[in-house]
């Protein structure tokens, strides 16, 4: 049995890496390529029969997913956008679950406006991979990325709140908003008092703890279950102590990690994340036929309209809340209106529209108990399947759409500000640089040709940096040869490549030293290609 299970897992594995492969080749996002595939997949005779556990998905996805978004989350752009941010994690959120509660109540015969409230909790968050693997490759202002990450943090959190409430009133049918309220700030702010204290805890083992670069990646894994655990244990938001301890110890990474301890933690966190988010997509799509043989006395098509109505109405009500988020409170306070900048309506309108729904939904769909008391759980499959329609309809909709949307809006983004931004540092750590040479370093630089070498080299950094910084410089033509200049040093990398594949067939050298040789071409490579 064992045996059957690992080989399923290792096969799912399998699956998820040919199948995003070929979504990069045919240029979908691999979300919804996953999703549908995993679609396709469950009405194949004979293919497996699998059910998503929704403990397996709050425990075991979602502290390493929420922990890794953090951490790659700037802290400095997340609390620049901290009111856009908060008012769609929060506010949209609530918002959403309020209205399809009642929406559901008048269209669903039988609905109570709980179990309408549990359906919004259910379906109010959109999904964090899915919105920026779409926008992946994609031109789209900074800001905008930033707030839906940011979002996809903290909505989670929001919604998971909602559900527990509306979760708890289902059987007495009454919904009190003033405790909902009290419960929602209770259950938020521990989490994050929680996530915070366990941060500060890791943050002295890393720093002050003779840990190795495989220590510290192995108590990176520890700390997002540590929070999580602890926070659910005493009844609070274990999303917002993963969140929080994270956004936390990204901020002060620079202190605690030596250069191969990020490095390699970097590495096997961007392995993980991809394989673990691929899995669940796939899972998601997998479910179907488990959701369609619960629907029970609901038949197909009216739950389908059901869910098609719920999908659209939270479409609609994302677009509603975005705009006048937006725009009013530079209407009605000078503050806002100075310090950040006129936002352009076609990005708005990508933030609008980037509402896909994905895992939390349907494992907050799963977490619905069997029964209440003596009796089944009321309108458990109808929620399940309405909430497996909305994630489909959005996430393909929406998301196959949104590429085109961002052309057809010939939306700006703004690389150029970034890649002046970029020279900008390249000049100031080259000058700092040439500076420290000549004070400490000024009868080796005239003595011996490496530190002459060296500090040309630096020399031709601010001369190129000071040349891009000027629009109207004459010599600016000398970009081109600077690019032509990087690409045969890229060329030159691919040239070593092969010789060192030659020489690991002669087998003159130790291969150690081969591993070692390519690991430099790696660094070189990844510095010449992120440069602008």
């Amino acid at each position: 049995m064992i045996h059957d299970n690992l080989l399923l897992i290792i096969s799912l594995l399998f699956v998820v890496s040919m199948l995003t492969m070929l979504s990069e080749k045919l240029r979908i996002s691999y979300p919804i390529f996953l999703v549908i595939a995993g679609l396709v997949i469950s009405f194949i005779p004979g293919a497996p029969h699998m059910q998503l556990e929704p403990d397996w998905v709050f425990l075991i996805f979602l502290p390493p997913l929420l922990y890794g978004a953090a951490w790659n989350t700037s802290w400095t752009d997340f609390w620049r956008a901290r009111r856009s941010i908060i008012l769609l994690a929060v506010g949209l959120v609530v918002f959403t679950a309020s209205t399809v509660a009642f929406v559901s109540y008048m269209i669903i015969p039988g609905f109570t406006l709980a179990l309408g409230f549990l359906l919004g909790g259910i379906i109010s968050p959109p999904d964090a991979v899915a919105a920026t693997s779409v926008l992946h490759g994609l031109k789209v202002p900074k800001r905008v990325v930033t707030i839906l990450e940011g979002e996809s943090l903290l909505n989670d959190a929001s919604s998971l709140i909602v559900f527990r409430v509306a979760l708890a009133t289902v059987p007495t049918g009454h919904f009190i908003f003033w405790q909902a309220g009290k419960d929602f700030l209770v259950v938020s702010l521990m989490g994050i008092l929680i996530g915070l204290v366990i941060a500060h805890i890791m943050y002295v083992v890393h720093r002050f703890f003779p840990t190795t670069p495989s220590i510290d990646t192995a108590l990176t894994f520890i700390a997002p279950y540590l929070m999580y655990i602890s926070a659910e244990h005493f009844h609070y938001s274990g999303v917002l102590a993963v969140v929080s301890g994270g956004l936390f110890l990204s901020f002060r990474s620079h202190e605690i990690f030596t250069y191969n301890s990020r490095m390699q933690t970097t590495y096997v966190w961007d392995t993980v994340t991809y394989l673990l988010n691929g899995i669940v997509f796939i899972l998601i799509g997998l479910q179907l036929q488990e959701v369609t043989n619960g629907l029970g006395n609901y038949s197909i098509a009216e739950s389908i309209g059901y869910g098609v109505v719920i999908s659209i109405v939270s479409i609609i009500i994302r677009i509603i809340w975005v705009f006048p988020g937006t725009y009013l409170p530079r209407m009605l306070s000078r503050k806002v209106k100075e310090k950040e900048p006129a936002p352009s309506w076609r990005a708005v309108f990508i933030v609008a529209w980037s509402g896909m729904r994905g895992v939390v939904s349907l494992a907050s769909a799963l977490a619905i108990p069997l029964t209440l008391g003596q009796h089944a759980f009321p309108a458990r499959d109808l929620i399940l399947f309405i909430t497996f329609v909305v994630i489909l309809i959005t996430l393909v909709a929406q998301g196959l759409s949104l590429p085109l949307i961002i052309r057809w809006l010939k939306v700006e983004d703004d690389e150029d500000n970034v890649k002046e931004q970029n020279t900008q540092i390249n000049l100031q750590l080259a000058t700092v640089s040439l500076d420290y040479m000549t004070s400490a370093y000024d009868g080796e630089i005239i003595n011996f040709r490496p530190f002459t070498s060296l500090k040309e080299r630096y020399e031709r950094i601010v001369n190129t940096a000071e040349a891009r910084l000027r629009d109207n410089d004459p010599d600016m033509p000398a970009l081109e040869h600077v690019r032509t200049y990087r690409k045969m040093l890229l060329e030159i990398v691919n040239v070593k490549r092969i010789e060192l594949q030659k020489l690991r067939r002669e087998k003159d050298f130790p291969d150690e030293l081969i591993r070692s040789k390519e690991r430099e071409l790696d660094l070189e490579e990844a510095r010449l290609r992120d440069s602008p």
